[in-house]
């Protein structure tokens, strides 16, 4: 049971009656438009409400989406109708009822995989431009396949030139009456939206239109009205799978399987972010499935979250999925009991309930946000709108995921990139472009790069770097917090601009990134940057390194504050990250290396300037190069030839020396160093237990000659 009705979790005595109300609404909505959109599927109209019976209440049973409608729907509906007039099929013959099911099923299968291989993360490259063009052209099509039934016509089928084409032709033979009732339907309906949204005009007009139809014996003035249904639920029964192969199946719905996971899963997390709730995308992407496989069942063609019913769900103040089971149950009881009034619907206030639905659904307001705000967003939605309306739905498809990943691209390869100054008597940094007081660093140039660099952007950095390196320049610091990530061709790439600076001259430093930045720069072969010391924790650091740093640039607050002084004063950690214990013992024998490749009466004062020298300035970081060195006291007692308790006792009075500079400069971060230094005897202890009962047996002797 906790993996079912899940939205109905702690349910509320108070929730019961906009429920219930709101149950009742999309029922009744749901007759007229579920209908219309079985036709365009190609389906007898009562199809449409065998799909709002079955489907509808396993999808209420395994949502997390609490206010989400699903049901027989226009993208879905509109893109069977357009695969059936692709094979040749009529739309509404036995042939056509014998391939939507099997369709649908495949479109279940598809679905079914899509949430086992956890596709609901690949909508993140979907953009609301291609979205909205794409929803706003699969609408405008159904709008244009409609129109010739509000004139006594049939629909049409295609794309956009055949649409055209049909239109043009039923404009030729118009039934007067069915033209006027199918427009004073739609212009009571869009009235009644922008004067009174929250009253079920759909209901009423076609209660209007059903006793029109009784009174004025509207089918005999030529009228068309719904065919006859008979009562009862639909059997169930499964798809005949040998109307299409595999291959023709699976290829014929994936578009389709698409778009309903595209759609639906874009429109339920809006809703979901306005009503503060957490959905599970696979989970959802699942239950599309079990209600599509459920679809198959009862013959039906392939459902899809409802954007304009949710709305209306939302307008009532439908709080639970127990709205979704109320409105399937509504459904069933017209099948048995009242399928008799639907035969008096007529057929153009039925289009005119349809036309209206897919009127709000449109997305135009988003393309004239678009045109005032970014033209190559805008670009991107006419081009998908377009798309869908010339090509068809699957070429729309198409079209929208390579916009998708074009424009992803795009952005990833131009991202936002500022020079950077100062502003006298002023502490921090500042983009000189933007401030007019901000000037640059003599001899330094500053620049932030705000994006990952990678193949497609590297050129671009580098190029911005080596324009701006004149004669002066002493020194080129990157302001890295924006990249978050490095690959292979941006490290080669690295490692040469860093060379020919370096052949310059020109110091070359890589500041403020995260730490996994780091291991991708080993990882990749160019972790010659940080051993060199041109990977710096803070822009402050480099500044300092190079010479350049001025007190006066480094905010008073930031000095005051410990974990902003941390990160310049243990660095070594955060560059080699889970490397740092096996760098630390290198570093420690390089050092000893060179002790031994220097001449013996030299070894005492080389050993302090080698320990000067390091360019890991942090204290914290050069406490920690003493500890491991006390690891190695056989090694410097043969070198140095002194006692091995002499050596140890410089060493600590070395790290005494680091202690009284920390405490002096920043004493709050004394406690980060003592914490530092009980973490590494810890460490010394459970790995190497031998040498630290050494280091304790000479200690404690030093303390008796003491």
């Amino acid at each position: 049971m906790k993996h079912i009705l899940k939205t109905m979790s702690g349910y509320r005595r108070e929730w019961l009656r906009g429920d219930l109300l709101s149950g009742i609404v999309i029922a009744a909505v749901s007759i007229p438009i579920s209908m219309g959109y079985a036709q365009i599927a190609g389906l007898p109209a009562v199809y449409g409400l065998y799909g709002s019976v079955l489907p509808v209440l396993v999808f209420a049973l395994f949502s997390t989406s609490p206010q989400f409608m699903f049901g027989v729907d226009a993208a879905p509906a509109a893109m069977v109708g357009s695969v059936l007039a692709g094979m040749g099929v009529t739309l509404g013959s036995p042939e056509a009822q014998r391939l939507v099911p099997v369709l649908t099923f495949y479109t279940g299968v598809w679905l079914l995989a899509f949430s086992l291989l956890r596709a609901g993360k690949t909508l993140n490259y979907i953009s609301a431009p291609v979205m909205g063009g794409f929803i706003s052209g699969i609408c405008c099509t159904i709008i244009l396949m409609q129109l010739p039934k509000l004139m006594g016509g049939t629909a049409g089928t295609g794309e956009l030139f055949e649409l055209a084409e049909h239109l043009l032709s039923a404009c030729r033979s118009v039934h007067p009456l069915s033209l006027a009732l199918g427009l004073a339907a739609l212009a009571i309906l869009l009235t009644g939206k922008k004067l009174l949204p929250k009253f079920p005009m759909a209901i009423v007009m076609m209660a209007v239109g059903a006793a029109a139809s009784a009174g004025f014996h509207l089918a005999e003035r030529g009228v068309a009205c719904l065919a006859a249904v008979e009562p009862g639920l639909p059997a169930l029964r499964l798809p005949d799978l040998r109307a299409l192969s595999p291959v023709q199946g699976l290829g014929s719905s994936l578009s389709i399987a698409v778009v309903i996971m595209a759609e639906t899963l874009l429109a339920e997390s809006s809703f979901a972010m306005r009503h503060d709730v957490a959905l599970s995308d696979n989970r959802e992407i699942l239950t599309f499935s079990l209600a599509n496989l459920a679809a198959c069942l009862v013959g039906c063609c392939p459902v899809n979250g409802s954007v304009s019913r949710s709305s209306m769900n939302e307008q009532f103040r439908g709080r639970t999925q127990l709205v979704s089971v109320v409105a399937a149950a509504l459904m069933a009881a017209v099948l048995l009991f009242f399928t008799g009034f639907i035969r008096f619907l007529p057929v153009p206030v039925l289009t005119a309930i349809v036309i209206s639905a897919l009127l709000g659904a449109v997305e135009f307001d988003v393309a004239r946000r678009l045109l005032r705000a970014n033209r190559r967003e805008f670009a991107i939605f006419m081009a998908a709108f377009l798309g869908v309306l010339v090509l068809g739905t699957i070429h729309g498809v198409i079209i929208g995921a390579l916009l998708s990943f074009a424009d992803v691209i795009q952005r990833a390869s131009q991202p936002q990139r500022d020079f950077l100054g100062v502003i006298s008597g002023r502490p921090g940094v500042y983009p000189i472009d933007r401030m007019s007081e901000a000037h640059a660093i003599d001899g330094v140039v500053l620049y932030r790069f705000s994006g990952s660099l990678f193949f497609a952007n590297i050129t671009l950095f580098q190029q911005d770097i080596e324009r701006s390196v004149g004669p002066d320049t002493r020194a080129v610091i990157v302001d890295a917090s924006g990249i978050v990530g490095v690959d292979i061709s941006a490290c080669d790439r690295l490692l040469l601009l860093y060379r020919k600076l370096k052949g310059r001259g020109v110091r070359f430093y890589l500041t403020e990134h995260i730490g996994q930045v780091n291991d991708e720069l080993r990882r990749f072969g160019a972790g010659e940057l940080i051993d060199e010391g041109a990977v710096r924790r803070t822009l402050y650091g480099a500044l300092l390194d190079c010479g350049a740093a001025d007190e006066q640039m480094l905010p008073e607050a930031l000095r005051s504050r410990a974990a902003e002084l941390l990160r310049q004063r243990q660095e070594f950690e955060w560059a080699y990250g889970e490397d740092a214990e096996q760098r630390m013992e290198a570093l420690a024998g390089e050092l000893l290396n060179t002790l031994a490749h220097t001449e013996q009466a030299r070894r005492g004062d080389a050993l302090e300037t080698l320990l000067h020298s390091i360019h890991w300035r942090g204290e914290i970081d050069r406490d920690a190069l003493l500890a491991r060195l006390e690891q190695h006291l056989q090694e410097l007692s043969g070198l140095m030839e002194l006692p091995e308790d002499e050596v140890l006792a410089r060493l600590e009075r070395r790290r005494a020396r680091v202690t009284e500079q920390l405490r002096r400069e920043h004493p709050e971060l004394l406690a980060h160093l003592v914490a530092h230094r009980e973490e590494l005897e810890a460490r010394l202890r459970a790995h190497y237990p031998q040498a630290a009962a050494h280091i304790d047996e000479l200690r404690a002797r030093q303390q008796k000659t003491e």
